[in-house]
């Protein structure tokens, strides 16, 4: 008899001992076979192969198809895979060079001189696109009344002139946001391929607010990365839209734009305006920069709808940033508007800065601001002291206001602009400023209580001396002895 050795699970006596086992397995692989199906009627589809790398492009400029494929594997009795042997993707190149012939016009040129319709007539060929099936090679005979059609179009041809879609297989197919043909996946309002906008919040207000006086009033900050923007009103002001550096891409400096698209910010903006007193805007963005939504008013305003998606993780900041009216809501100061009879759509009248009328009396003499404790003074006490040159001066109301370029920028609150307006209260402001001569300023920053002015004003007996290069090293020297 065999003996088992310690520690071991197997007979190590004679081989009729192993049998029994070796049967028992054979009978159980025969079970697990005919269970499987392998005689038998099919249970299911067979596997496919994984897929093959994909194919050049179809085209060498512009947009073409690129293609992969797989195989079905089955075993006798099995269904067929479920699924395309083929799979389809975009591929964009470089735009063709002028004058490129479209891959249509190639493959009806294949044709040109070849009998088709008989064996002695032969005919030029260009496509037709007015056939009933736009993936059928159809192709008009010049010179003639007919076309004829060749059969399907090689994968990757546009379907029309027009259309953004490409033939594959004889049927006309648009990509998904994956590049895929065919498919339907589709880009939410965040951006996100397939989403389900979830990661981004939608901005969707009125503005009502603005004053009794015509003039830029700020609507809105359009912050980076906004999406689907869209801005409308039904009045006879004029949305205007103003980039971080302070330029105007729409209705800016009280000219109004023509409509069309605009670039700004990394999209295209679509600005329109139609024949009855609508206007809107829009932009699918991304933004690549802050923008600044304003309103040109020249009657009351009846209300601005604006909207945009934003990424939950901006929504923060814009909120911060808009509330704090930093660079991005400060805006040219209004100016008066003389009322004017019903214009065209396209013209803004445009109302020559008037000329400063010479008061019947002469303007009382300045009090006297030299010295260095009123420098300590002013230069510690305002928001703004820069060098700017003076290019031009206007008198309303009771106010005077200077138009100046920002040559130097000593000390500032928050960002100055190339160009800024700076008040002086009253008909006679003290220190006067001359035209064309460029002065060292101390201003302070006026933020009227519902945030929608927000101006520099230089105040009665403040700071503004004649610059030189004295005065600009005294007033680097007093910025030392400013308290924390």
């Amino acid at each position: 008899m065999g003996k088992l050795r310690p520690g071991e699970a197997k007979w190590l006596a004679p081989g009729h001992r192993e049998r029994p086992h070796q049967l028992w397995n054979l009978l159980l692989l025969l079970w697990t076979l005919l269970n499987c199906s392998w005689w038998g009627s099919a249970q299911g589809p067979g596997e496919w192969t994984p897929w093959g790398s994909w194919s050049s492009c179809s085209s060498s400029c512009g947009q073409g198809l690129s293609v992969r494929s797989r195989r079905c594997i089955r075993f006798p009795g099995e269904e067929l895979c479920w699924g395309n042997t083929h799979e389809y993707r975009l591929c964009r190149l470089q735009d063709c060079p002028p004058g490129a012939r479209l891959f249509r016009d190639l493959q009806c040129a294949l044709y040109n001189g070849h009998p088709v319709l008989g064996p002695q007539k032969t005919y030029q060929w260009v496509p037709f696109y007015g056939a009933p099936n736009q993936c059928d090679l159809n192709c008009l005979a010049v010179g003639h009344a007919f076309y004829h059609s060749f059969g399907r179009v090689l994968d990757g041809t546009p379907c029309s002139g027009d259309s953004q879609g490409l033939c594959v297989a004889g049927r006309c197919l648009s990509a998904g946001c994956d590049g895929l043909m065919g498919s339907d996946a589709r880009e939410d309002h965040c951006g996100r391929c397939g989403g389900a906008n979830d990661s981004c919040l939608f901005v969707q207000r009125v503005f009502r607010d603005a004053g009794d006086f015509a003039g830029y009033w700020n609507v809105t900050l359009i912050p980076q990365g906004a999406r689907h923007i869209r801005a409308a009103h039904r009045s006879r002001n004029h949305l205007a839209l103003m980039v971080r550096d302070g330029s105007y891409v729409l209705n800016g400096n009280w000219a109004v734009s023509p409509p069309g698209t605009y670039q700004a910010a990394g999209t295209h903006v679509v600005y329109t305006r139609a024949a009855g007193p609508e206007e809107t805007l829009h932009a699918t963005g991304p933004t690549s920069q802050d923008l600044l939504l304003q309103v040109l008013l020249k009657e009351p305003n009846p209300g601005i709808e604006f909207e945009f998606w934003l990424p939950r993780e901006r929504y923060g900041p814009f909120q911060e940033q808009a509330q704090a009216l930093g660079w991005s809501l400060r805006q040219p100061q209004p100016r008066e508007v003389e009322p004017q009879p019903h214009e065209t759509p396209t013209v803004l009248a445009v109302i020559p800065p008037r000329t400063p009328t010479p008061s019947p009396d002469p303007c009382p003499p300045c009090p006297d601001t030299r010295g260095r404790a009123h420098r300590l003074f002013h230069y510690c006490g305002s928001d703004f002291v820069f060098q700017a040159r003076v290019l031009g001066l206007l008198h309303q109301a009771q106010e005077t206001r200077y138009e100046v370029r920002v040559q130097l920028v000593y000390k500032n609150r928050s960002p100055l602009r190339a160009l800024e307006y700076v008040w002086a209260p009253g008909h006679c402001p003290c220190p006067p400023l001359a035209l064309h001569r460029e002065y060292l300023l101390a201003a302070r920053r006026l933020i009227s209580p519902d945030g929608t002015q927000d101006r520099l004003l230089l105040p009665h007996a403040g700071y503004a001396r004649p610059w030189s290069p004295a005065e600009d090293s005294r007033t680097r020297l007093i910025a030392r002895h400013c308290p924390v």
